[in-house]
């Protein structure tokens, strides 16, 4: 049996989605931009997903500016935001529980003079928003925190925060990495005071390389690629139709019958859970199940170090992550985990298992099984 418990590092591709990247690659493969029909074909995919992105989330359709995924989205949010609004001042506030897509471009904002306050979370790994209180100033331009993290799962507080920086700093930009949220939860930007919202297509089965960022049409953002002047000058280059085209359906898609998805995804996490709850040594990390990411575990099995339980698994055909897949070729301990007050020994111990809708009771069962099975042949290596 193969079993994939990776998917918030990516997932399959819903058969619809493949079918619409082939058919714009294919036979409607104009260049949107073109004013002959093959380009009013190829413009109507683009204008239908913004459509589909813009009825999801509430707001307008010219909002909606696709990128190449989360990452650029993240980087416009926030090097093109601060540049924006520099004027106005120099203060950024972030979390210590941010992907690195959100870190290193803060870091890099650092560099150029902005000053920046990083917020602390608790053990379940949310941030405290005492700290935020606390932080928010008349100079803060930019406050960027992520709604679900992608290592453990932990779920902010982002419509109080939207709140309280509305109330205490009514000038700052308000992003929010939704990279790990959209199309497990239901988004407002508008209701929530979000400003600035990252989404990536390849966590929500559509293709990879394509995502998109919600800019409120009241937000200064400065564009960061120059060229042609496509999506209203925000972002030039030809638009990629099939990654565009394959969005939308996905999104459309991902939110169908969400509550029963979500009902689920939770479900397997408490079978899971269940399971483990008679082995010695296993903890499971961040929030409590139900108030936690429906699709998130982050699990530390002591004494055995997070690569060799990942390869031991994967000889039996199950795939799960030693931590973010986006920099797991650069072992370091964790910086949410350590945030989270864990010890360097527990980082190296903890496995994320991510789920998705396609996911089985009968995959966790089998899942259990192997770990019942190698879990004590480990932990006598180890001690070796």
């Amino acid at each position: 049996m193969e079993v994939y418990f990776d998917n918030s590092a990516t997932t399959c591709c819903y058969e619809t989605v493949k079918d619409i990247v082939v058919k714009t690659m294919m036979e409607d493969f104009g260049n949107p931009s073109a004013m002959h029909q093959k380009g009013v074909d190829a413009e109507q995919y683009v204008k239908k997903s913004a459509r589909t992105l813009a009825q999801l989330l509430k707001v307008e359709e010219k909002e909606i500016l696709f990128t190449s995924g989360g990452t650029e989205s993240n980087n416009l949010a926030l090097i093109g935001g601060a540049m924006a609004n520099k004027r106005s001042g120099n203060h950024i506030i972030t979390t210590a529980v941010e992907h690195a897509a959100v870190s290193q471009p803060v870091a890099f904002l650092k560099e150029q003079g902005f000053e920046v306050t990083v917020l602390p979370v608790d053990k379940d790994g949310v941030v405290k928003l005492e700290a935020l209180e606390k932080a928010l100033r008349p100079d803060t331009i930019l406050v960027s925190i992520m709604m679900v993290n992608n290592e453990v799962g932990a779920v902010m507080p982002v419509e109080k925060i939207g709140a309280l920086i509305q109330e205490k700093s009514p000038k700052a930009l308000y992003h929010v990495d939704g990279i790990q949220a959209f199309g497990k939860y239901r988004i407002y930007p508008k209701k929530w005071g979000i400003h600035l919202l990252s989404v990536s297509g390849h966590k929500i089965h559509g293709p990879k390389g394509v995502g998109f960022l919600y800019i409120n049409s009241r937000a200064k953002v400065q564009p960061l690629i120059l060229g042609g002047g496509q999506q209203n000058g925000m972002r030039s280059g030809t638009d990629n139709v099939p990654g565009i085209a394959g969005l939308g359906v996905a999104a459309e898609l991902s939110y169908r019958d969400l509550e029963q998805k979500t009902e689920h995804l939770y479900q397997l996490k408490e079978r899971l859970a269940e399971g483990l709850s008679g082995m010695e040594d296993v903890v499971i990390n961040g929030m409590p199940l139900r108030e936690g990411a429906p699709h998130i575990m982050s699990i530390s099995f002591l004494g055995i170090r997070s690569e060799v339980l990942l390869h031991t698994l994967e000889d039996r055909g199950i795939y799960v992550s030693a931590g973010s897949a986006c920099s797991s070729h650069k072992r370091k301990p964790s910086a949410t985990l350590s945030a989270m007050g864990m010890s360097n020994g527990q980082i190296e111990n903890t496995v994320r298992f991510s789920f998705s809708e396609e996911n089985t009771f009968e995959e966790i069962d089998y899942c259990l099984e192997v770990l019942k099975e190698v879990l004590p042949m480990l932990k006598r290596y180890a001690r070796r």
